[in-house]
């Protein structure tokens, strides 16, 4: 596909799609030996992988902030 020279905005509608209150999930791509570890604890717990992973992190900002 190529580009033109000159695009027409005049039917443009200014923050159309701005949404401030919008809150992203962001994808956070896990190496494979971390992913496994976690798959396991989950099926462990009965949790889901993401609730693992914030319960581990949970748990190193706690170590962080004692320190």
């Amino acid at each position: 596909m190529n580009m033109r020279k000159e695009y027409d905005f005049s039917k443009g509608e200014r923050g159309k799609f701005y949404h401030p209150d919008i809150k992203l999930s962001i994808p956070v791509y896990l190496d494979e030996e971390v992913s496994a570890f976690v798959e396991k604890i989950a099926k462990k717990k009965g949790l889901d992988r993401s609730s693992v992973v914030n319960e581990l992190l949970r748990g190193d900002i706690k170590i962080s902030e004692a320190m």
